[in-house]
């Protein structure tokens, strides 16, 4: 029999305990596919004594999760501690060094150090994957490196966190403000006890930079994306969009051209024609538009045990097989370093939302700033005042430059009229 691809696992997780529940259920599938079996030899984490439902008495124990790179039975480290630094990122460096291939989830990790750790992987002819680093158990990197190969892609965008699109269509299906539903999430576990990298946009820029360098055969720049996220939404927002025949969905988008590579993470309103718009719960969808191919939707569940350990097994048969490639689906001495495409041109239609006194003249100041700074408003919509005596105002914009849209806000800064900062939410185009 073909000698079995052996894995040493550190993280024992709920994603770690996945990754051995799946090779024990499907472990004679999984050698018929691969060619060969394969089998976890040892294993690293924490605590030793913790009950995780599955039995690691079989396997060698590490205490040190940094000697698994060297561990003389393995072939493969899995690696399933995250953080972008500290441990993850000390034996990921140790595993390639030594020769072993490596497999990740850890999107913070790919997005700050992928580059360098993808040169050790190419000069050794070692493999290096992270499937599981952007949308769970969706295929959408090996979609991009491999289906979609021959195609130039124009575009990547799409929802990279679940949390949020869970929390998004709370909202919008209850009619309940942000932090309501929040709390919610994290009682059920769809949030984190501390949010904010979910909830700010982070956790959604560190995939989308991965997909960007991938979709594009550009240097991974998590430092260039433009981050916002969705904790100061309002229900009256979900509901205005609902209006207007839109729901507002956390998306993240990356384009290139001639002026340079473009990332944002940012709530957009997306038309209720387009497939994101559909997107319900805590799942991900990546839309990557080909010149030949066309458009292209990557859907499913983006986290949990299952997927994202079905994402890190697949990366085991790929490797079993020797299928394997740069990591970055070309070399990464050929991957172009691009500077940040200016915003200020971008075109695009925009929803500003003002929290204002309730007093007259407010609206003719507003209308004023959108005047002088070249806006022209397609709608504007004024609300009765709410629980604090102040007044909801929505705006929706025709196509303008962003330039000139900030250049409006600018405007308003400090204006008495106003009570909070405004909200701006670009518009999806179809």
């Amino acid at each position: 029999m073909t000698e079995p691809l052996r894995v040493a696992l550190a993280g024992l997780g709920t994603v770690g305990a996945g990754v051995i529940r799946l090779i024990d259920a499907n472990a004679e599938l999984i050698a018929r596919r691969a060619g060969r079996p394969i089998e976890i030899v040892a294993v690293s984490a924490r605590d030793r004594a913790k009950d995780r439902g599955v039995d690691i008495t079989r396997f060698d124990w590490v205490d040190d999760m940094t000697e698994l790179a060297r561990h003389p039975k393995a072939d493969v480290v899995v690696e399933l501690i995250g953080g972008s630094d500290g441990p993850a990122l000390a034996l990921a460096r140790a595993t390639l060094a030594a020769g072993k291939g490596l497999v990740t989830a850890n999107k913070a990790m790919i997005a700050h150090h992928g580059l360098e750790l993808a040169q050790v992987a190419e000069k050794s002819d070692t493999p290096m994957k992270f499937e599981a680093a952007v949308a769970g158990g969706v295929p959408v990197i090996k979609g991009l490196r491999e289906g979609a190969a021959a195609n130039q892609i124009d575009r990547v965008y799409g929802i990279l966190n679940g949390t949020c699109n869970f929390i998004l269509s709370k909202m919008e299906a209850e009619g309940r403000d942000f932090g309501e539903v929040l709390a919610e999430a994290q009682a059920a576990g769809f949030a984190e006890a501390d949010p904010s990298f979910d909830i700010d946009g982070v956790d959604a820029a560190h995939k989308l930079s991965i997909l960007a360098s991938i979709a594009f055969g550009t240097q991974p720049a998590f430092g260039d994306v433009a981050i916002g996220g969705i904790r100061h939404l309002l229900a009256a927002d979900i509901a205005e969009a609902a209006a207007l025949g839109y729901r507002i969905r956390l998306l993240g988008i990356a384009d290139l051209s001639g002026n340079g590579l473009f990332q944002r993470v940012h709530p957009h309103l997306v038309p209720l024609s387009h497939p994101l718009a559909h997107v319900l719960g805590p799942t991900n969808a990546v839309v990557a538009e080909g010149n030949f191919v066309g458009r292209l939707l990557f859907q499913g569940a983006g986290a949990g045990d299952g997927p994202t350990a079905s994402a890190v097994v697949a990366d085991l048969i790929d490797i079993a097989r020797t299928e394997f490639g740069p990591p970055y689906a070309m070399p990464a001495t050929s991957l172009a370093a691009e500077p940040v495409a200016p915003t200020g041109e971008r075109r695009g239609r925009a929803y500003l939302r003002f929290t204002v006194a309730d007093k007259v003249g407010v609206l003719a100041e507003i209308a004023a700033a959108m005047r002088d700074a070249g806006v022209s408003i397609e709608s504007l919509i004024q609300r009765g005042a709410m629980a604090d005596g102040s007044v909801l105002v929505a705006i929706v914009t025709h196509e303008v430059p962003e330039r000139s849209i900030a250049q409006a806000l600018e405007k308003l800064r400090g204006s008495p009229s106003l009570a909070g900062e405004p909200m701006w939410m670009h518009i999806l185009g179809e």
